[in-house]
């Protein structure tokens, strides 16, 4: 048990001047039936609400994938932050002091590192933003200009330039920043005993998390140079570069105006600049063409809808189809842009203009549809034998649609396009869909061999500290439950104060305890009607249990005592549990 490094009663009071279902709302659209609220779970894709928010208990739980927690849970989850950063979006909300930070000294010396960190990157791009406007950026000047950039945009993407190797450093020494401080935050790496700043005389974008934060540097070199194109901050405690996505911070900003229908992915940051120019204000770009999993999930806090606009190449087509899986299996509704070979997005709207490229977005090929032309293109279909080869790896994509509504269209475009009747197809089709189901079903049985099941021990545990957690009326006073239950006796002591659900979250960390947070979603439901039965049978398994523990202690401390006294003493209560196991007596775990 801990209090997560902020005294309990003040976290109590954060959470009451945050309500629940007020915050929640902000980030998703709530409904009420009955005495909860409801949404699309956030987390995981779902077309039926199955998210729910309790406003009393002051929790949310989805009954999909099973996500949990109070208020400060749904922000650190929704927003990717730790939970001092939860702390602080809610304290500020609540116009409420946080008071000094008291977790384990690991914690708090990784906390104060990363708050430095974050102070450093702030005074370093604003720093930069300052020297852009000096003689001495004239190089950074010059290729803003021959770039076309306003100085709308330079103000918007908060642009700034590096002078040289040093000015930086010595900037921010003066500003009371260590030199390892600089390494810390990516800023500086050291050389021939002297630092120097690693993005020295190149033109800085700042790159912002979606809480504004600056977080890191992506920055271009000037004129002709041995070094690469760009460069970015490398791996700090603040900046992991597959999670960072360059704009989600401009995009958020567009979502909270409720301005936002889609999210248009295209490759680097000179393309989102041009495209937010252009009018194509939600526009982001991960950092190289590698799309991750985590930029999916930071993604899909903001949209359901993606349109992949990458480069016209073989590296901008491998680019999309790496990303389609990752994009489908967090959920996200995409379409592909196929821009002129050879084009990037800033290319194609100085060449053809906005409106072609808006074109181009509105008409953005579903997956299916795209992958198949994909296809298309790597097959010669005048030749019989290609043809086949095309429709069979166009079937295998269809293959992973969810419904024969879906299908039917794209078998009856194979067949126009190959001239194979539909009944073939719709053969071949069902053959690919059969072999995936059996490779999915021995993954099945394999894992169900890997899975042990539940024991009646533990689910008669969950449902006595359930019960008690909630407060339930068939729950017998009589029992000492720390006696019966020792191993869990911190989440009885809590219990025993009738806390609100959410406090739990305030003394534990759930996440860690699989079996409390079972406990803290427990679906009574099914217990309506046999509630105190079915507690009664739970304690008694325990308690037997119990009781049969100690019967074999004391029978085998009876079989090494010599002494007739202490022998009579173990077997007067050899007979005590022998008899209370008989009449199922629960007498031995009462409160004393």
């Amino acid at each position: 048990m801990q209090n997560k490094g902020y005294p309990a009663d003040w976290l109590y009071q954060l959470k009451q001047k945050n309500n629940i279902v007020s915050i929640i709302g902000r980030y998703v659209h709530l409904e009420k039936r009955g005495n909860r609220y409801w949404a699309c779970c956030p987390f995981h894709n779902e077309k039926t609400p199955s998210f729910s928010v309790s406003e009393d208990e002051g929790f949310f739980y989805c009954f999909g994938c099973k996500e949990s927690g109070d208020v400060l849970s749904f922000v650190m989850k929704y927003e990717s932050c730790d939970f001092a950063d939860a702390v602080k979006i809610l304290a500020k909300n609540a116009n409420m002091e946080v008071p000094e930070f008291t977790g384990d000294k690991e914690i708090i010396e990784k906390r104060h590192k990363k708050e430095r960190i974050l102070k450093l990157l702030d005074e370093t791009y604003k720093h930069y933003q300052e020297n852009l406007a000096l003689p001495s950026a004239k190089p950074a000047q010059d290729y803003i200009q021959s770039r076309l950039f306003t100085d709308q945009e330079v103000k918007d993407f908060k642009m700034g330039y590096s002078i040289s190797w040093s000015e930086m450093i010595d900037h921010l020494l003066k500003k009371g920043f260590t030199y390892q401080e600089m390494v810390d935050a990516g800023v500086a790496q050291k050389k021939d005993n002297s630092y120097y700043d690693v993005m020295a005389q190149r033109l800085i974008f700042p790159i912002f998390n979606s809480l504004n934060e600056c977080i890191g540097f992506s920055a271009r070199v000037l004129g002709q140079s041995d070094f690469a194109k760009y460069k970015n901050t490398a791996e700090t405690l603040v900046f992991q570069k597959g999670r960072v996505v360059f704009a989600i911070n401009l995009v958020k900003a567009l979502k909270q105006k409720g301005e936002l229908d889609k999210i248009i992915i295209v490759e680097g940051q000179i393309d989102v600049i041009a495209m937010h120019r252009a009018g194509f204000k939600s526009t982001v770009a991960c950092m190289g063409t590698a799309l991750t999993k985590e930029n999916a999930h930071e993604l899909k806090k903001i949209s359901n809808n993606v349109v992949l606009c990458f480069d016209g190449d073989g590296a901008g087509v491998k680019a999309t189809l790496r990303s389609i899986d990752i994009l489908k299996d967090e959920g996200f509704n995409v379409t592909i842009v196929s821009l002129p070979d050879k084009h990037d997005p800033d290319e194609v709207l100085k060449e053809y203009g906005k409106d072609y490229l808006n074109d181009l977005i509105n008409n953005a090929l579903p997956v299916t549809d795209y992958l198949i032309k994909y296809e298309q293109g790597n097959y010669n279909l005048e030749k019989p034998d290609e043809k086949g080869k095309f429709a069979l790896q166009a079937l295998k994509h269809v293959a992973k649609l969810k419904s024969n509504s879906e299908e039917e269209p794209y078998l009856d475009k194979l067949r126009a396009l190959t001239g194979i009747p539909i009944d073939i197809l719709r053969r071949d089709l069902q053959k690919i869909k059969g072999e995936k189901e059996e490779k999915k079903s021995d993954k099945n049985i394999t894992d169900s061999v890997l899975i042990s099941r539940e024991n009646g021990n533990i689910k008669a545990i969950k449902f006595i500290l359930s019960s008690l957690i909630y407060d339930k009326d068939f729950v017998n006073d009589k029992i000492d439950y720390s006696k019966l239950l020792p191993k869990y006796s911190q989440i009885i002591e809590k219990a025993k104060e009738h806390l609100p659900i959410s406090s739990y979250f305030d003394y534990f960390i759930v996440e860690d305890n699989p079996l409390l947070k079972d406990c803290i979603n427990f679906n009574f439901v099914e217990y309506q009607e046999n509630g105190k039965r079915y507690f009664e049978e739970c304690l008694w398994n325990i308690a037997s249990q119990e009781l049969v523990k100690k019967q074999y202690e004391l029978t085998e401390l009876y079989k090494q005592c010599e002494d007739s006294a202490k022998r009579m003493e173990i077997m007067q209560k050899l007979s005590d549990i022998s008899k209370s196991l008989r009449e199922k007596k629960l007498e031995d775990f009462y409160v004393r």
